[in-house]
């Protein structure tokens, strides 16, 4: 039996049976009234922008005293361009088609019952993130489009950011007929509560945790309800004999540097044998340049000297920071055996000429992403064409890859009969 206190119990159980009946109101709520609330969502962050840097800037503050990593306090950050980019998020949901009550399926069966599905919302989802404020707008804006009420717990890290933007949502949902509870910031900062919520498979429907690989598995192993996982994400670019040096160090530059402390950043270079004389070591020192810590193999070693000796552990980090594995590969076979070994099922690409490689590749690599001469950092929902994302999952069930609005629904059957009774 749980020994937390029964405030806790309490607290927990009011904002779920909230979520539930806000969820029943959302659910037939209209789709304009829907699209209404999320640009007055976007219109008020712009406008509080001053407010909402200010209140980012106490979670700065007490980051970078508690000794924060430069990663962490990335994650953390919010200026105007980020406050201007959840704006522009919750603009690009507004124009998405509403799931909400589309058939996307219909059959005739021979006794002429017609038989279709339906997209429903899911119901009540919680949100157990870490850092990134902007997942608070992000995810919110999803699940009201969805129809889904949904329970946001951000991380003590980003407390303040995560109540001044909440606040702002839930504003906008009280001057529209959205149900103002569709949209819950947790205030609580005991991680005690966390658990309580994890209890109420009665009123929540799902799970998404966002965060490290020890928030995720601890989310998994104490919840009552369905979790979307996604431990971490170890991305690959593997280069290819034959590939562009100009495109293969664009799109290796980009993977690693353009924002390192991010799940579909590459952490392993793998790189063909025959290519890699010529493009590993003017690309090392373009990474060089950048601060970026190289760890390679024996053969990148010896191609370059004065890097680090890359360990087994190397293969299977997450960095999230500017520190990169490079290995040397025999051929894509061996690329390949090596993403199966030591990759997280997130995102690989390859950068090759070669057509029938390339499929071969797509085909054969069963990651939640799979680019050709593309960079990783596209395995992102807004990148993808989704509106902003509510997370990335790599555990196929139900959803595999970016979550947005198609993967916040499930389907209900509908059938259409005059008259028929079973024989």
């Amino acid at each position: 039996m749980s020994t937390q206190p029964r405030s806790l119990k309490d607290a927990a159980l009011n904002l779920g049976k909230r979520a539930k009946a806000a969820a029943r109101q959302l659910a037939q709520v209209p789709t304009a009234d829907k699209n209404q609330a999320l640009s007055l969502m976007a219109d008020q962050i712009e406008k509080q922008r001053s407010f909402l840097i200010a209140e980012n800037r106490k979670d700065l503050e007490s980051a970078k005293n508690a000794g924060a990593s430069r990663a962490l306090l990335d994650r953390i950050a919010l200026d105007a361009a980020r406050v201007k980019g959840m704006a522009k998020g919750l603009r690009e949901i507004v124009l998405l088609p509403d799931p909400v009550r589309e058939v996307v399926k219909m059959w005739r069966r021979p006794n002429g019952l017609q038989v279709g599905r339906m997209r429903i919302p899911l119901g009540v989802i919680g949100i157990i993130y870490e850092a990134r404020p902007n997942v608070t707008a992000d995810a919110a804006a999803l699940c009201l489009k969805s129809g889904n009420a949904v329970i946001l717990r951000g991380g003590s890290e980003a407390y303040y950011s995560n109540q001044a933007i909440g606040a702002v949502l839930r504003q906008a949902c009280a001057d529209t007929s959205v149900p103002q509870d569709a949209v819950q910031i947790v205030e609580v900062k005991d991680r005690a509560f966390v658990n309580e919520l994890l209890q109420l498979e009665s009123y929540i429907d799902l799970i998404i945790p966002r965060g490290g690989e020890d928030l995720i598995r601890a989310v998994v192993a104490n919840s009552r309800i369905p979790v979307i996982k996604h431990y971490k994400g170890v991305c690959h670019v593997y280069v290819d004999e034959g590939a562009s040096l100009e495109t293969a160090k664009r799109i290796c530059f980009n993977a690693k540097v353009q924002r390192p402390a991010v799940c579909n950043a590459m952490e392993t270079l793998l790189v063909h044998e025959a290519i890699a004389p010529k493009f590993l070591p003017p690309m090392i020192a373009e990474f060089q340049a950048a601060g970026v810590e190289i760890r390679g193999c024996e053969k990148t070693c010896a191609m370059v000297t004065g890097i680090k000796r890359a360990a087994e552990s190397d293969w299977t980090e997450e960095y999230l920071d500017l520190i990169l594995a490079i290995r040397v590969v025999e051929d894509m076979e061996q690329a390949i055996e090596h993403i199966e070994r030591y990759g997280s099922e997130h995102t690989e690409s390859i950068v090759t000429t070669n057509y029938q490689r390339s499929r071969e590749f797509i085909d054969r690599v069963n990651s939640s992403a799979v680019m050709v001469n593309a960079s990783t950092r596209f395995n992102d929902g807004g990148e993808l064409g989704l509106g902003a994302e509510i997370g990335i999952s790599t555990s196929k069930i139900h959803a595999f890859g970016p979550m947005g609005l198609e993967e916040l629904t499930t389907t209900k059957f509908i059938v259409f009969g005059d008259g028929q009774i079973r024989e």
